[in-house]
């Protein structure tokens, strides 16, 4: 499993600590200073079944910042994409990729045992 955080962040830090509690193993990569490229966001959405606007930060700084709020409504699924591959601080943390494909984002503990436990 592929397991992308922003170390500092604390939902990282408990799905982390969940993972090594139940003896998980997994790559972790730092999401800003390996950021997801396009083409691993658009298949990671492709295999997620979420909508595109679940991919974002919405509670981060940079997201606040750019008013993408606002402005996300009015882009077209490519600018999306391309503007989460632009900068890792905008994609929604942590995210889990598995080996099967899928894909989960963010940390809710019991979606996650469902899908690995």
């Amino acid at each position: 499993m592929l397991f992308l955080e922003y170390p500092p962040c604390s939902t990282c830090q408990k799905a982390k600590k969940w993972l090594d509690a139940h003896g998980l193993s997994y790559t972790a990569r730092h999401i800003r200073d390996e950021k997801p490229s396009y083409e691993e966001l658009k298949c990671w959405h492709s295999s997620s079944g979420l909508p595109l606007k679940k991919f974002f930060n919405t509670s981060g700084q940079l997201y606040k910042s750019l008013s993408l709020k606002d402005k996300l409504p009015q882009m077209s699924e490519e600018e999306q994409l391309q503007l989460l591959a632009g900068d890792g601080m905008l994609v929604k943390r942590p995210l889990l990729i598995l080996d099967n494909g899928r894909v989960l984002v963010g940390f809710k503990e019991a979606d996650w045992a469902s899908e690995l436990l």
